[in-house]
């Protein structure tokens, strides 16, 4: 059976603050651990009023801390705003506060706005040295040499297990020369899944991380007990979608019972285009969607965004897609 991972938004709502985004967080995890979830990691946003997982590391404590198994990291850290030594640190104090659990996957992207990148200190020409500092964060993490003069402390030796994201052809090129695993961003950018794959696949070199490819793919899928009550849930992820191509970002918002009075055309199909790959629906819908996934792209695992306004209606999402799924307690 394929695994089951989770992408966690960290959604600030109108009705949530963000501690309280946070603890429903932390809350989802310990669930998740119990149904039987491989992962769940959080991604590194900016600036952006309705995401509260900005200190991504802090973030992945805070959950890690309320759970016991479940592998908890980060998808991920938005490597050329940082130092990789800081990265480093940060990420190797994790995995000595919770061993063999912590995860590193690193994108190239900002995540944010060019004035808000400007604020971090950071140049957007960074994204050009991101194989060099992937190399040089692996490093860090690697046991320190004899003479080694700059050692990531307590990081060190920790080898924390890197992973590479993407949303395009480049990641697939630079996991396979590196021998990373590779999660693909199919949950807002569907076109080059397959291509993407396909490149990666081919071109794997084995490391000492990994001998073969290993390739997670991200979806967003919604459950709920009917076909109708699950597509009136995903309407909060259409209209988060369309508040960004109206350049609206704002707090997640509850369900409408009719998506089309809330989107233009233009909205409409830019964001029909970046949620292609949804699967949204009753439990045996969605099993039949993940199905269909997985035969097609041949992933070595799923990591799921349900991006749904109440938490409780979140829960059995997440909890309806296991059973269906055939993972976990039950």
């Amino acid at each position: 059976m394929t695994p089951l991972s989770i992408l966690e938004l960290v959604r600030v709502t109108e009705e949530t603050d963000a501690r309280g985004a946070l603890d429903n967080a932390r809350d989802l995890a310990a669930h998740a651990e119990a149904w039987g979830y491989n992962r769940i990691w959080v991604a590194e946003h900016h600036n952006m009023a309705g995401i509260a997982s900005a200190a991504t590391s802090i973030v992945l404590a805070h959950i890690a801390a309320g759970t016991k198994t479940i592998r908890v990291g980060a998808g991920g850290i938005m490597l050329p705003n940082h130092a990789p030594y800081i990265i480093a640190e940060q990420f190797g104090t994790l995995a000595r506060l919770f061993p063999g659990r912590i995860d590193l996957g690193l994108g190239r992207a900002p995540g944010t706005d060019q004035m808000t990148l400007r604020a971090l200190r950071r140049s957007p020409n960074n994204a050009e040295n991101f194989p060099q500092d992937v190399l040089e964060l692996q490093a860090f993490l690697a046991p320190a040499g004899p003479d080694q003069r700059i050692v990531a402390v307590p990081a060190a030796g920790t080898e924390v297990p890197l992973w590479i994201l993407g949303s395009s052809n480049f990641g697939a090129m630079l996991a396979a020369e590196l021998g990373l695993p590779y999660a693909f961003a199919s949950h807002f950018a569907p076109d080059l899944l397959l291509p993407a794959l396909e490149i990666y696949k081919s071109r794997f070199k084995p490391s000492e991380q990994l001998d073969r490819p290993y390739a997670m793919v991200g979806v967003n899928v919604i459950a709920a007990e009917t076909d109708a009550e699950a597509r009136r849930l995903a309407t909060t992820q259409q209209m988060s979608f369309a508040d960004i191509f109206k350049g609206a970002r704002g707090l997640s918002k509850p369900p409408i019972d009719d998506i089309e009075t809330y989107w233009g055309p233009m909205e409409r199909a830019q964001a029909k285009q970046m949620l292609a790959r949804s699967i949204v629906g009753s439990p045996s819908t969605v099993r039949a969607g993940l199905d269909a996934l997985v035969r097609e792209t041949g992933a070595d695992e799923l990591i799921l965004v349900s991006d749904v306004y109440d938490h409780a209606a979140r829960l059995r999402s997440v909890e309806l897609i296991a059973e269906s799924w055939g993972i976990g307690a039950g």
